[in-house]
């Protein structure tokens, strides 16, 4: 089977307080993570210290950056590359977050570059794509995603494509309350899996993890995660409540 994730995404939220708290909540927290099931932490860097400290020694539970640089060093003053995360004992960078797109004006060729970047040092991408509400109402998201993953990914060779993990979020579900249904996950994620399966074949194809990200809460996980083609989620929100975080853990399939 595969790897089965629960991503939590902080985004810019939490005091330093708030973060300790909410660390300590979680490491107190009854999970009983198999070696098929990660819980990934996507911190905001400044907490990511304080992150692998109070996770050290927990077994399947990583810390992740939110970005990365697409250099590996240089005069980009303030930004962090792969590299500098690595060294402190990240491994897992999450990237194309819709938030990067819209806000940063992150393209599909600059994402390639990240991508090919945290692959070099050995890392995991978690690797995010998804369609606007205008796409999905006009009935077009599956060209739209397949584009960006094409666009961003096809440069991989098929021993670099299964270390990627994927992120399908659909930006009309992130943060606003409303959530694909299960049966529209499955969907397009199954979709996803068929454009892997074109370029690299169904058993490529098979390996690789593909996350649900849209208002995944407690009380919908356990069904989104369900189904065949999803392999877990990145949670936005309900990641900043310890106890609806450990359920949507504890809803991963075993």
């Amino acid at each position: 089977m595969r790897k089965q994730i629960a991503a939590a995404n902080w985004k810019m939220n939490l005091s330093k307080n708030e973060a300790d708290s909410l660390l300590d909540q979680l490491v107190a927290s009854e999970l009983n993570l198999s070696e098929n099931q990660s819980a990934i932490f996507a911190v905001p860097a400044i907490y990511i210290p304080l992150a692998i400290q109070k996770l050290a020694g927990k077994q399947q539970m990583f810390v992740a950056a939110q970005n990365c640089h697409q250099k590996a060093n240089g005069a980009y003053t303030g930004e962090i590359a792969a590299s500098m995360y690595a060294s402190v004992g990240v491994n897992h960078i999450v990237l194309g977050h819709s938030e990067r797109r819209e806000f940063f004006a992150e393209s599909d060729s600059l994402l390639a570059e990240k991508t090919e970047a945290v692959l070099a040092i050995g890392s995991t991408p978690i690797f995010c794509c998804g369609e606007p509400l205008s796409i999905r109402e006009a009935g077009t998201q599956n060209s739209f995603v397949e584009a960006q993953l094409k666009n961003a990914l096809f440069q991989l060779s098929a021993d670099q494509i299964i270390k990627v993990v994927i992120a399908y979020e659909p930006i009309w579900a992130i943060g606003t309350g409303k959530t694909a249904t299960s049966a529209q996950a499955q969907e397009i994620h199954a979709y996803i899996r068929s454009v892997f399966a074109s370029k690299y074949g169904q058993t490529v194809a098979d390996q690789i993890s593909i996350l649900y990200g849209g208002s995944v809460k407690a009380a919908n996980a356990k069904e989104i995660f369900s189904q065949p083609d999803v392999d877990g989620g990145l949670v936005g929100g309900a990641s900043l409540i310890a106890t609806e975080f450990t359920a949507i853990i504890n809803a991963l399939k075993s």
